[in-house]
């Protein structure tokens, strides 16, 4: 397929989240910046826990199937410009939030140690996803697959959550 992504399919459209993917320098940045600021329009409307993990669930489920059409004639199944995966990547990340009692969905007010997890989360998990360390990298060169565009991104917001809980333990941030 030579004219990727075409904006006029709906799982083009969709795997890069609305065209976010198609910005220049980094679309993976972008797709996660979108990600950080779709989690703070959640926190506004103050969003359970409960109810973002669902979200998240049914987004990554949208996500999977959505790059396996978008990508079955692709030679080069995993795109730059496909960054859904990276918005429910970083949203796995999020969930470590209230582990750090930070945050637990439900408070009107953030501590002051909220923003900055956030912003450790979104460093972190681009970090994880651009170096790939093992097993994120088995994951990418192994599973040519909608499932696997997206699992890479899932493990990378798991390490991305560990690292900083395992962070907070020895340093003492928040």
């Amino acid at each position: 397929m030579e004219n990727f992504p075409s904006l006029k399919k709906p799982s083009h459209l969709i795997s890069t989240f609305f065209g976010v993917g198609l910005l220049p320098f980094a679309p993976g940045t972008w797709g996660s910046l979108a990600a950080l600021l779709l989690f703070y329009l959640f926190a506004f409307f103050q969003l359970s826990f409960e109810v973002f993990t669902l979200i998240l669930l049914i987004f990554t489920l949208i996500s999977i199937i959505t790059c396996e059409i978008a990508t079955k004639d692709l030679i080069d199944r995993d795109q730059k410009s496909i960054v859904i995966d990276e918005i429910s990547g970083l949203w796995t990340a999020f969930l470590f939030i209230p582990l750090l009692d930070l945050y637990d969905f439900s408070n009107s007010e953030w501590q002051e140690g909220t923003f900055l997890a956030t912003f450790i989360l979104f460093l972190s998990f681009r970090f994880f996803d651009i170096l790939k360390p093992h097993p994120i990298s088995f994951i990418d060169r192994n599973f040519k697959t909608g499932f696997g565009i997206v699992l890479d991104d899932l493990v990378a917001g798991v390490f991305a959550g560990l690292s900083l809980l395992g962070g907070n333990f020895f340093i003492n941030i928040f």
